[in-house]
């Protein structure tokens, strides 16, 4: 079976250096693992029983629906299972986490997140709404209601989490979060050892940035 890595738009202009890093692991330790940068939303271009490993959540979802003959892993399920990946210790810090739209029927991916903040002694304290009861973090709703209504969604689903620090496995639930009041510790930055930076977070500014690039590959 042919594997490639799908970083997704939003990571690539989030932070390609993490994509890199990503690429680099994936290819030492599956072996000739190339980088798919077509984005989702076009014709994939590959061939029939192609395995995509994404990093992005709406990137599983569309792969696995719209192309016929093309099948999905997480990162995190590739890492959850990984006896060579350098996990770094949290020492016992206590995280939030919110579970991104797009897996809300994926419980292997919620699994696989919980298991790699495990390996990186963080402790999760869950919110009321979580795994497959997850509340959208607000921005789904953006170009369906006005943008003062969507940062009230994300306010409302922001202030659901105990704690400050907020694990997010999808970049757009950064900026939600952010909006919401807490601060979002990205599953990436977090296994790299990495700050998370929040960078453009307006939605109108975030989602015209998104779609240029979308647009342009």
């Amino acid at each position: 079976m042919k594997q490639v890595y799908a970083p997704g738009c939003a990571l690539m202009i989030y932070n390609s250096g993490l994509s890199k890093k990503i690429l680099a692991f994936l290819d030492k330790d599956l072996g000739n693992i190339s980088e798919h940068l077509i984005c989702c939303r076009h014709d994939p271009q590959l061939e029939s029983g192609t395995q995509v490993i994404n990093t992005c959540a709406g990137c599983d979802r569309r792969y696995r629906q719209l192309y016929e003959g093309i099948s999905t892993i997480s990162l995190w399920e590739i890492l959850a299972n990984s006896k060579t990946f350098p996990f770094p210790d949290y020492k016992g810090v206590e995280m939030s986490i919110h579970d991104a739209c797009p897996t809300r029927t994926e419980e292997r991916v919620q699994s696989a997140i919980r298991r790699l903040l495990e390996k990186m002694n963080i402790k999760v304290i869950e919110p009321q709404n979580t795994r497959t009861k997850a509340a959208c973090c607000g921005d789904s709703f953006y170009g369906v209601l006005p943008v003062d209504q969507v940062k009230k969604r994300m306010k409302r689903r922001a202030n659901e989490m105990p704690c400050e620090d907020v694990v997010v496995y999808c970049v757009s639930c950064i900026k939600a979060m952010y909006v919401g009041g807490k601060r979002p510790r990205y599953i990436v930055d977090l296994l790299f050892g990495e700050e998370t930076n929040i960078g453009t977070f307006e939605p109108d500014v975030w989602h015209e940035e998104l779609q240029n690039y979308i647009d342009s590959h």
